[in-house]
């Protein structure tokens, strides 16, 4: 039987008609489909032209494709492409995945704004999604400020989210808070937005919350809060050029070890310095280093990984689960478009001006203002302020010393210092020996310093009083025997607490079983009191209650000691919902700023369980034309000299006591 060639043709298209029903695209990651199909409008960008995804938005893009994570938290900095992301998200939700999507904007005039400056652009430059789209360009009931319906049958909505009522009534299977950060922390007295917003999504087979917004401050903003629920927590590490080891790019500064650092406050000098191998990365190489198959997305906390926020692993690199709730952080450092240079001098021109240096730390970091670690302290005002000492290498202000030593693996270092009326305090020596912690040439060696005396201005000579030493680390029972040997209330062992609320120094009523007093320092109330000191301007002529001096001695006070005295900040972190803080040396070394907390502990102990009163000392220690009484004037009432001035100052009667 002979079938014609029209027959053959019309049987090939009823076939092919037949199949058409039945067929399916390749179901793509959502950079795959943004690189493929997504378009840069030219009223919503900064260059027109084809979508290309960088290094760090593959992940971004793919975390909101991602059905398996149901919540998603973006804290960002300005400029790292993330309203085109959503725009992409929206597009592949829509037409590849045939979802609908609801986009909120914190306010009603942002939300019609955003429809036609990003979505109505990007339908149109779209072809994919335009084809859904046969009103595009006309007034249509399913084209309106609010909703666009498209052919298949799902929805974009964009919505202001100043309203209860825009969060109600609602079906969607994604919901995306454009800067969070921006939108009212109670909604017409009904709860947040994400809480309202959230529930939009409960009959979705497939529910995607996607918060993501640049910060503001730290403790009322709420994409800190809403990232601070997820136990997941992503940086972009990139493999130094050098040395090759990961790391998340921060922002550095002058006196940090790694990061954007500069010369001589010239931002053409900008370049990265590695914090493993202290290499120098220029700009430049960045797109190269990102490019690289190593570089990942690392939860530094638990050490879970991803590449492409597909495929996750744990830090023993076996694959593991996907986390429904994430958090992801990036800044303007990893987009090689917003250069180093450009950052560097947008900081020098914010600082100084609160209000500029906080826009900076929000839209250029990405991080949120905190407003309550005041002002720096910098290691080179402390050094600028260092005096001269008598010969002695005692003031003649000092009534009582106290030494804190600190246990390192390979040495011991103590601190000397010097307290007077009104716990004015001086840096009086300092020693750093080198040796087997635990080796008996060692330990006499620290003997012999802290049974050294100190001779005052005036003759008199002090010997160390309490000490306190670190018990930490492997040599514990050293530190106990040393206490043993050089007398249990003279030598305390210590161990720190860094707890907020505890006492700088919990000395003991019983011994333990190893027979020592060990004591429990309040390393973080200790550091909080030692800052606030620091910050006193002193007098080297005049008592200055608090204040804290340093000789102009380099064996005893150098560079490398104030800024070990300063290398600490106060880091924000959210616990139980409530903004903490806690001291952190960021990998500095610190050593002399233990040493300080444990002899403010000596000292701490030595006032309230041993009486050590130092204004009754100072009294007693004065020198007899200090304690005389002044002569009665005579009429004629002279006029006061300064010398009688400066006895009013320093008499044990004066006000400063």
């Amino acid at each position: 039987m002979i079938i014609a060639a029209s027959q053959t043709k019309h049987l090939q298209d009823a076939v092919n008609a037949g199949l058409k029903s039945l067929w399916r695209p390749p179901r793509l990651t959502l950079a795959e489909y943004a690189d493929e199909h997504f378009y840069m409008s030219s009223e919503s960008s900064y260059s027109e032209g084809r979508w290309k995804s960088l290094p760090f938005q593959v992940g971004i893009l793919n975390a909101m494709g991602n059905d398996l994570i149901h919540t998603l938290n973006i804290m960002k900095s300005a400029r790292v492409g993330y309203t085109k992301m959503l725009m992409a998200n929206a597009a592949y939700k829509v037409e590849h995945k045939k979802r609908n999507v609801l986009i909120y904007q914190p306010r009603d005039k942002q939300a019609q704004s955003f429809m036609k400056k990003h979505v109505e652009t990007a339908i149109r430059d779209i072809p994919v999604w335009s084809a859904l789209a046969p009103w595009l360009g006309k007034k249509h009931r399913d084209s309106t400020l609010e909703d666009k319906v498209f052919t298949n049958g799902k929805t974009l909505m964009v919505r202001g989210g100043t309203a209860a009522a825009n969060y109600r009534e609602i079906s969607t299977d994604d919901v995306i808070y454009d800067e969070l950060a921006g939108f009212d922390e109670d909604i017409e007295k009904e709860g947040n937005a994400t809480t309202l917003g959230d529930t939009r999504l409960e009959l979705s087979y497939f529910p995607k919350s996607i918060r993501g917004s640049t910060p503001k401050v730290l403790g009322q903003c709420q994409i800190e809060k809403a990232c601070s629920e997820s136990k997941y927590h992503f940086h972009f590490h990139v493999p130094c050029p050098h040395c090759g080891e990961l790391q998340r790019l921060k922002w550095g500064g002058k006196d940090e070890p790694f990061g954007i650092k500069w010369i001589d406050n010239d931002p053409k000098t900008a370049y990265y310095c590695c914090e493993h191998c202290s290499a120098v990365i220029e700009n430049k190489q960045l797109n190269t280093i990102e490019l690289d198959s190593r570089a990942k997305w690392i939860c530094e906390k638990s050490g879970m990984w991803t590449v492409d926020f597909i495929d996750f692993f744990d830090k023993d690199d076996k694959p593991t689960f996907t986390p429904d709730n994430v958090a992801l952080y990036v800044w303007s450092a990893y987009n090689p478009l917003a250069s180093w240079r450009k950052l560097v001098s947008d900081f020098l021109k914010a600082k100084g001006d609160q209000q500029k240096l906080k826009t900076f730390v929000n839209t250029k970091l990405g991080e949120p203002w905190d407003e309550d670690t005041g002002e720096k302290l910098e290691w080179e005002d402390l050094y600028r302020r260092r005096e001269m000492y008598p010969s002695s290498r005692m003031p003649k202000g000092v009534v009582y010393l106290t030494a804190g030593v600190d246990t390192q693996d390979d040495r011991y270092e103590g601190r000397i210092w010097g307290w007077g009326a009104g716990q004015e305090k001086w840096l009086i020596d300092r020693f750093i020996i080198y040796g087997k912690p635990d080796s008996k040439a060692l330990l006499d060696k620290v003997t012999e310093r802290l049974n050294t005396t100190y001779t005052r201005a005036d003759g008199i000579t002090l010997s160390i009083g309490l000490i306190c030493w670190d018990s930490g680390g492997h040599y514990a029972d050293t530190v106990y025997s040393m206490s043993k040997r050089l007398g249990l209330h003279r030598v305390i062992p210590i161990r720190g607490a860094n707890v907020y609320g505890k006492p700088i120094a919990n000395f003991p009523r019983k011994r333990t079983s190893k027979g020592v007093y060990l004591t429990e320092v309040g390393t973080d109330s200790a550091k909080e009191l030692i800052m606030s000191h620091l910050r006193i301007q002193p007098d080297a002529n005049n008592p200055t209650p608090f204040a804290v001096h340093f000789p102009m001695d380099d064996s005893i006070c150098d560079e490398a000691e104030l800024q070990q005295l300063t290398a600490e900040r106060k880091i924000p972190q959210r616990r139980n919902g409530k903004i903490v803080y806690r001291w952190d040396n960021n990998k500095k070394r610190n050593e002399a700023l233990d040493c300080f907390v444990y002899a403010l502990a000596a000292l701490y102990i030595a006032i309230e369980r041993f009486g050590i009163n130092l204004d009754k000392l100072a009294q007693q220690t004065a020198t007899p034309a200090e304690n005389a009484e002044p002569e009665q004037p005579t009429a004629p009432k002279p006029k006061p000299s300064t010398a009688t001035n400066n006895w009013l100052k320093t008499s044990g009667s004066g006000g400063w006591l």
